[in-house]
């Protein structure tokens, strides 16, 4: 039943912890290989660095919202809402 899921190859899910600078703060992120690859993706597409991205998108949740919860959080989030809007038939 779950082999799709558990045969996945663990360099997907093994967790990266990078370092990005918002607002002029260097902030530590530790998120899966596979999230980086899409946030690559995404960055790429918008053609800026991962780091513009993600200061980018912080401080726009933080203008609509007043404040960004977990970053980490937002940011799979956003990566699972790119890959259901790219993804065809789903919406």
């Amino acid at each position: 039943m779950c082999e799709l899921y558990a045969s996945a190859d663990p360099a997907r899910y093994e967790v990266i912890r990078r370092s990005v600078r918002i607002q002029g703060v260097v902030t530590s992120l530790a998120l899966e290989r596979q999230i980086w690859d899409l946030l690559q993706e995404i960055s790429a597409g918008e053609q800026i660095s991962v780091a513009e991205f993600v200061s980018t998108l912080y401080q726009e949740v933080l203008d609509r919202q007043g404040e960004v919860k977990n970053l980490a959080s937002l940011l799979r989030i956003t990566c699972l809402t790119y890959l259901t809007d790219h993804t065809p038939g789903r919406h």
